[in-house]
């Protein structure tokens, strides 16, 4: 690992959480400050986030489901080869749940849900215009839950939260591409067009493209940034 391990060390001594050792080791995996091969130790993850051993576990459980380390009996934890074909598969995945998200808010959003999307999404401009990334991840994460939620369809919004979020680190590391957030407003503006005038099918398409997107922007990142 790079030195400024660290330093992140230092800033999580107090209150870390599962989920703040989950962002930071998916992170530097899929930059590939730890290379592919390299074990984990949880002893030595555990010392650098001043933590026990049973929340490092159970983060490895996490990174497992996420595809981004193997587990294997006798053999320990080490960091997978993340492959094309995996991050298409988990980008196929969601681009059909979302398509069917985005279809159905076309059909069954209500006027108030029409009404904050279109609010946010209009923000959403001005935080591009001011060159905020991790303001926008913010706002691309409720974007997509409004989604979600307008759907109406509880079993198909836990699907695609569940499936997001094994994907979050993967469609964070899209953000660090540059002019990404720009093409992303523009490409969520074609999926708010179509909801608004009530159009299903094209609202799907545009989600789907949106998505595969996506996929292409994190797929390069990797690929400029693994070892």
């Amino acid at each position: 690992m790079k030195s400024n391990s660290t330093l992140s060390s230092a800033k999580l001594r107090e209150g870390t959480t599962v989920d703040d050792m989950l962002s930071i080791l998916a992170d530097e995996i899929i930059s590939g400050e730890i290379a592919p091969g390299t074990k984990l130790d949880a002893r030595v993850i555990a010392e650098r986030f001043a933590v026990s051993r049973t929340p490092v576990r159970e983060m490895f459980g996490h990174l497992a489901a996420m595809g981004l380390v193997e587990k294997r009996p006798n053999r320990g934890v080490t960091v997978a080869n993340i492959t094309d074909e995996l991050l298409m598969a988990m980008y196929e995945a969601m681009s059909e749940l979302e398509a069917a998200c985005a279809r159905l808010c076309a059909l069954r959003m209500t006027l108030e849900e029409r009404q904050s999307l279109q609010r946010l999404h209009k923000e959403a401009l001005r935080i591009v215009r001011d060159g905020t990334t991790s303001a926008y991840e913010a706002f691309n994460h409720e974007f997509h839950t409004h989604l979600y939620e307008g759907s109406h369809s509880p079993y198909l919004r836990d699907l695609a939260l569940a499936t997001r979020s094994r994907l979050k680190p993967f469609r964070k590391a899209q953000f660090r591409m540059p002019q990404r957030p720009s093409l992303s407003w523009q490409e969520h503006d074609a999926i708010v067009t179509a909801i608004l005038e009530g159009d299903g099918e094209a609202a799907a398409r545009a989600t789907r493209s949106h998505v595969m997107q996506v996929s292409i922007s994190t797929q390069h990142y990797i690929d400029e940034h693994r070892i």
